[in-house]
């Protein structure tokens, strides 16, 4: 009976942990690793897809399904389980990243081409991404599915997305039997349109999420204890518009386009509805993503069983939560494009939430420079992404290859976080009524899973461990169980960062070295063909241009 980590091990993205129990191997999410998971973990499996029985999916997100298309592409034939919300938002969230692969691959080609390489495949296609629907078999929250050789699994309501899961799952090999409890993601309270997240009595092992493990979320000002009511969210939401509109400038809203961007809309519903931005009657607003679109869409047929008591209290009364008369939905490219040429405000809602990809560039790179605007972050910005370097203050970021000024202000929506703060995870974590052997902690980065580690075990006595990525462990062997590693408090997490990456720099020097060496080497050749001497001076003189330019930018960036 044993369970390896294969991601977001001291990592946020990426969820995929193997659990192998009498002959039966199950994949609990099988996630797409973005920014610098991404870069460290890499996306190729390190077991055979054909050798896996069960996916079981706690949720539509990308970090945690994003890898499934990729699975069955390498020949998995097993069943995918989830709820069917879940499954609903995978039809058009696999698609959609199965379209990006295509695109990606599409621009690298292109490059490849003129440099004279091969071609490369995307990690998948959107052909790939529709196969794998028909793997998918729906449950419903609260019902145990038999697994075969004694193993059972059954969903509840984690509070997090539609359709989002915490996992029971229960194995036996001959007498022995362990419950394992997933987390899956734990929601927050008080969110728009959803459930809050349920609680779960008895496990011996819990594995367990810890985005936020370190911190609590900041509140709007007018919150009072935990709750957080619609009306001051909304009210958060207004002012940032009312004092944009004044200004003549346009709220840029990077969102996730599954869950994020409804509970928005909903907020927004709110603020129109209530005339809290007594200034502006009509508040213009663009969804402009098609899987938001799509997305919107789902959220509204997947009502009953899954939204909250005050959404249910609007639909009863045959109101939609989630759409308004100013809103507009927007697929077209050129109508997206026509949005960047308006002269009036607005509001533009767009995807990706971490501004890695889709048409939010598009829309950043028209509005960062300018003053009169906002920009609106709604979600967790992990390390790498072009969302969190917008969000940690940078002055100039890069889009589509040029440099752009960051001149507008920045703002961050409080209190509307899907993941739950610390506060929320320990009163998940201490509603188990009998306490577990062993929580470990994962879905939380290299800073934050091993102090949560550390927190659980000190604070609330229950033994915890934050493992690394493919670490192994026989759930029967008491003594090969791990306990938590000491974290050293002193030194700050940002300066551990600002170690971390000066240490990258140093690796990096002898490269840049190395391509003046090379240039210089091309550049001293005698008899050179005119057209390879063009090539290799513009060559040159690009480099030497970039050097310039980052040694003003850097320069200026370092006082």
């Amino acid at each position: 009976m044993d369970i390896t980590f294969l991601g977001a091990a001291q990592q946020v993205t990426g969820s995929c942990t193997l659990v192998e129990s009498a002959g039966l191997k199950i994949l609990v999410d099988c996630g797409l690793p973005q920014g610098d998971d991404e870069r460290e973990s890499g996306m190729d499996f390190t077991f055979d897809p054909v050798s896996i029985d069960y996916v079981l999916l706690t949720h539509a997100h990308i970090d945690h399904s994003g890898r499934i298309p990729l699975l069955v592409k390498n020949g998995f034939k097993g069943k995918i389980l989830s709820t069917s919300a879940t499954a609903d938002l995978c039809d058009i969230m696999l698609a959609d990243s199965g379209h990006i692969q295509e695109m990606e691959a599409e621009w690298k080609n292109r490059k490849q081409k003129r440099a004279g390489k091969g071609a490369v495949e995307p990690l998948y296609t959107v052909k790939n991404a529709k196969e794998a629907m028909q793997f998918f078999q729906s449950c419903k929250y609260g019902e145990i599915v038999d697994l075969g050789h004694s193993c059972k699994v059954r969903f509840i309501d984690a509070g997090h997305l539609l359709g989002s899961s915490s996992i029971e799952l229960w194995l036996a090999e001959g007498k022995e039997m362990r419950k394992l409890v997933f987390s899956g993601d734990i929601g927050n309270f008080d969110q728009p349109l959803i459930k809050d997240p349920e609680y779960i009595d008895d496990a011996d092992f819990v594995i367990m999420e810890s985005t936020y493990g370190n911190r609590l979320h900041k509140k709007p000002l007018n919150a009072v204890g935990n709750s957080v009511p619609t009306s001051i969210r909304a009210q958060e939401l207004a002012n940032i518009v009312e004092r944009t509109f004044k200004r003549g400038g346009n709220v840029i809203i990077p969102s996730f386009a599954v869950g994020r961007t409804q509970e928005i809309l909903y907020l927004l519903r709110v603020v129109l509805e209530k005339g809290l931005c007594p200034s502006f009657k009509d508040i213009p607003v663009f969804v402009d993503s098609p899987l938001s679109v799509k997305a919107t869409q789902v959220f509204s047929g997947n009502i009953f069983g899954y939204m909250d008591s005050e959404a249910m209290e609007l639909v009863n009364k045959g109101i939609n939560p989630i759409v308004f008369p100013s809103l507009v939905t927007i697929t077209d490219s050129e109508a997206s494009k026509a949005l960047n040429f308006r002269k009036e405000s607005c509001v533009i809602i767009s995807s990706s939430g971490m501004c890695e990809a889709g048409r939010i560039k598009h829309h950043l790179k028209h509005n960062l420079w300018r003053s009169e605007c906002t920009v609106l972050f709604s979600g967790y910005q992990a390390g790498g992404t072009l969302g969190r370097s917008i969000l940690d203050g940078a002055r100039h970021v890069t889009i589509f290859g040029e440099q752009i000024d960051v001149e507008c202000e920045i703002c961050e929506l409080q209190g509307i976080s899907g993941h739950a703060d610390q506060e929320g995870l320990v009163k998940w974590l201490t509603a188990f009524k009998k306490e577990p052997k062993l929580a470990f902690i994962n879905h939380g980065d290299k800073e934050v899973a091993p102090w949560f580690a550390q927190f659980v075990t000190k604070t609330l006595g229950i033994q915890a461990y934050a493992p690394h990525s493919l670490e192994h462990f026989d759930l029967l062997d008491a003594k090969a169980l791990p306990s938590y590693v000491a974290v050293d408090d002193s030194v700050l997490p940002y300066m551990r960062e600002l170690a971390e990456a000066l240490a990258l720099l140093g690796k990096n020097e002898g490269r840049v070295q190395g391509v003046i060496e090379r240039l210089t080497k091309a550049g001293n050749q005698k008899d050179m063909q005119q057209n390879h001497a063009i090539r290799l001076t513009n060559a040159i003189t690009r480099f030497a241009s970039d050097l310039e330019y980052l040694e003003k930018k850097w320069g200026a960036d370092t006082d």
